[in-house]
């Protein structure tokens, strides 16, 4: 089974299993490269996005933990994925990466690196902003609500209620190579407001009280 036959058997079973609601959907570019930035309470939340923005040239970063899962290695194995341990800095993950955002496609990320058992945003790490650097790329932050409610739905034959959020495209500064250090924790600061101010109030973890969420937040009522 090919990649493509195995995203229409996902789109199958969410439309008869899940009330997915997708909001700014005309906010993803239609062509190009870019780094989609998420949220991630959910082993479902990779094929969520995948299935919810118009375009098949997506590929998300993910840690190798699920590959301890049979299910989730297979079926992620199958849509392609880029592996990545989270002990070290993996460099062909984030060459391959870079390759693919270079041939124009879409990479995904969670830059938490990490699933949220809380199901609010944790401290942000710097992938996202050292790959969107290094491939002069642009970011479209994303938010998933709903995904890790699978096991309570289900049980009372309820379907899940899934909504993927996407904010507007936005580029980081330009690295400043005598603030190295500075640079990286005000863009991943960035990336995870934008990321921060789609989701409910009280998901927002961390970054609830982040004086640029606040920013954020004044300039969406102006």
């Amino acid at each position: 089974m090919n990649r493509k036959q195995l995203l229409g058997i996902v789109k199958f079973l969410v439309k008869r299993l899940v009330n997915l609601r997708v909001e700014n959907y005309d906010r993803v570019p239609q062509k190009g490269a870019f780094i989609l930035t998420t949220s991630h309470i959910s082993r479902l939340d990779t094929p969520f996005l995948m299935i919810s923005t118009p375009r098949d040239d997506v590929i998300a970063i993910l840690a190798r933990e699920y590959q301890e899962k049979t299910f989730f290695r297979w079926f992620l194995g199958s849509i392609g994925v880029i592996w990545m341990s989270r002990d070290e800095s993996d460099f062909k993950a984030f060459r391959d990466a870079v390759n693919y955002l270079k041939q124009g496609w879409i990479v995904g990320i969670a830059p938490e690196g990490t699933r949220s058992r809380t199901k609010t945003l944790q401290k942000g790490k710097g992938g996202a902003a050292l790959l969107a650097e290094k491939a002069k790329v642009p970011i479209v932050p994303a938010a998933v609500t709903g995904s890790a409610d699978m096991m309570q739905k289900w049980s009372h034959f309820k379907k899940m209620d899934v909504t993927v959020r996407f904010g507007e495209p936005f580029n980081l500064p330009p690295l400043d190579k005598e603030h190295h250090k500075q640079w990286l924790i005000s863009s991943t600061d960035e990336i995870m407001c934008r990321i921060a101010i789609l989701l409910p109030e009280e998901n927002r973890g961390v970054y609830a009280n982040h004086p640029r969420l606040k920013a954020l937040l004044e300039e969406k009522t102006t």
